[in-house]
């Protein structure tokens, strides 16, 4: 992801003067009186600014997370899909949409549900499960790995022995079976429960050698011999099949501070200045967006005078060597920051990451 960063700054600044985005506004060209003032107002020149920016996000955020177009996926797709599991309720209960510039590295999660081999396989492996891992989970990043299974409930108050085995061919085509973790629990009648098993090490074995990767065989009997194990979205049971939740590291540069003015719509204000704007992702039409629905990305626009060319004396040389003033000091973010996003990918994996460069936090002449 960091490797796209430079290009989503591009996108989020773009070229100085060069019209690429709502972000960077043309520097005001010193006009003598005989010189036509052919400019817009204020207002023009910030909804211009406004719309460019709106769409450069969308095309920012599909490029960071290498989406050549939106993933398909419906809000009653999401009502099926999603896990109704606490490693999930936590990360919305608690989300906190800005990252603190201070933080140098961060976790990113991802949560891959459980499916179902092929029919020509199931004659030979255990109907449940497969797990297709991300290629951002790596066996040095690894911070935690989960298997979460949910039970059903029992009819009486009984102890459970969950069971959960790797997959390995063996000989003539049959599977092997190597026990992984068994655990067993007291589990009350009438109330269903997640539980969760620790498979980093698994999770290390299947990145080091994908072609030991068959899946895992989850089975939780009762005492009455009967699995209590979900381990697809049968009809009643949506959201609660097995998932794997793992926590990778992540790293992100720190921006260095800096001032810069802030407007508000109603302002008159000419100079390069900062304003408000909330990106909804109900009206983009991304509902594969899980959290947040919508986030305060702010804009700049306003002119960049001459007297800005004191404070940036670069800019001032450009200015002087060109002297029709096709380049000079734009208004463009001078400090931007990330936010936490929880989302669908084209698997209908779910991911909670850092997005860079989400955020204008200051604007100035550059």
């Amino acid at each position: 992801m960091h490797l796209l960063l430079p290009v989503s700054l591009l996108l989020a600044w773009g070229g100085c003067c060069s019209g690429l985005n709502g972000t960077s506004t043309p520097p005001m060209t010193t006009l003598t009186p005989t010189e036509p003032a052919d400019h817009c107002s204020p207002c023009d020149f910030r909804e211009h600014n406004k719309l460019l920016r709106l769409q450069n996000i969308k095309s920012q955020i599909l490029s960071i997370l290498r989406l050549e177009r939106a993933p398909n996926i419906s809000r009653d797709m999401i009502r099926t899909l999603l896990p109704k599991a606490p490693p999930l309720t936590q990360l919305l209960d608690q989300y906190d949409p800005r990252v603190e510039e201070e933080e140098r590295t961060s976790t990113e999660t991802i949560i891959t549900m459980a499916t179902k081999p092929d029919h020509l396989i199931q004659n030979q492996w255990s109907t449940c499960c497969l797990f297709s891992l991300s290629p951002k989970i790596q066996p040095r990043n690894i911070l935690s790995a989960q298997l979460w299974v949910h039970l059903r409930p029992p009819h009486t108050v009984s102890s459970v022995f969950l069971q959960i085995s790797r997959l390995k061919p063996g000989r003539e085509g049959n599977s092997t079976r190597v026990r992984v973790r068994s655990l067993q629990l007291d589990i009350d009648a009438g109330a269903g429960s997640w539980q969760s098993v620790d498979i980093k090490s698994l999770l290390q074995l299947w990145l080091r050698t994908p072609e030991s990767n068959y899946g895992l065989e989850i089975n939780a009997y009762d005492s009455h011999g009967e699995d209590l194990a979900v381990k697809s979205a049968e009809p009643g049971e949506e959201g609660l099949q097995p998932f794997i939740e793992v926590k990778i590291l992540d790293t992100v540069n720190r921006y260095r501070r800096d001032t810069g003015l802030n407007c508000d719509e109603k302002s008159s204000e000419t100079r390069c200045c900062r304003y408000p704007l909330t990106v909804d992702f109900e009206e983009f039409g991304w509902d594969w967006i899980i959290a947040p629905k919508r986030y305060r990305a702010n804009y700049c626009s306003g002119e960049c005078e001459y007297m800005h060319h004191q404070q940036y004396p670069h800019a001032h040389l450009v200015i002087k060597a060109n002297p029709r003033g096709t380049a000079g000091p734009c208004c463009t973010p001078t400090k931007m920051s990330s936010i936490n996003m929880l989302y669908f990918n084209h698997k209908e994996q779910i991911i909670y990451g850092k997005i860079p460069s989400m955020v204008v936090d200051h604007c100035g002449c550059s």
